[in-house]
């Protein structure tokens, strides 16, 4: 009796890597502006944007801030919007996030969907209407400082 026996190779697993690009904004921690961008990052699933905000020295205890929930962004030129997925450390409006003082940094994300991999520039649109809107235009992040992260650089074999 015969016995054909079949040698298994054992096969690495793949592991696939999104590819992600965060590009960080040099005016980001210029302290003159009161509101600014610090980063974008871009990924296939999604597109995140951290932002600093100083609270104003206009009211005694910096006032508040919110973000309306029908925020989106858009290519730069382009009507198409993609819409606020998710914010994170600041509530959507009616909700207020109340200051504690004059000139206090807060920090928060807003994510939406991916935006095209060929984009190079956005508008940050929080509400086109009279008011005290978060809106961003022409944001050109193309040249932006890029940082290689961990995850990015490829290792040696183990």
């Amino acid at each position: 009796m015969e016995t054909d026996i079949k040698k298994t190779v054992k096969k690495k697993p793949v592991v696939k890597v999104k590819k992600s690009l965060k590009r960080y904004n040099p005016e980001g921690m210029d302290h003159k502006n009161d509101h600014r961008i610090k980063c974008v990052e871009a990924t296939e699933e999604y597109t995140r944007i951290d932002f600093i905000y100083k609270a104003s020295m206009k009211w005694d205890n910096g006032g508040w801030i919110q973000m309306d929930k029908s925020a989106y962004i858009q290519a730069t030129g382009s009507s198409e919007k993609y819409f606020l997925v998710k914010a994170l450390k600041i509530p959507l409006a009616p909700s207020k996030l109340y200051f504690k003082r004059k000139g206090q940094y807060h920090t928060y994300t807003l994510i939406f969907p991916a935006l095209p991999s060929s984009t190079t520039s956005i508008d940050i649109i929080e509400k086109e209407a009279p008011g005290t809107y978060f809106n961003f235009y022409k944001v050109n992040f193309s040249a932006w400082m890029t940082v290689s992260h961990a995850a990015d650089v490829p290792r040696g074999k183990n």
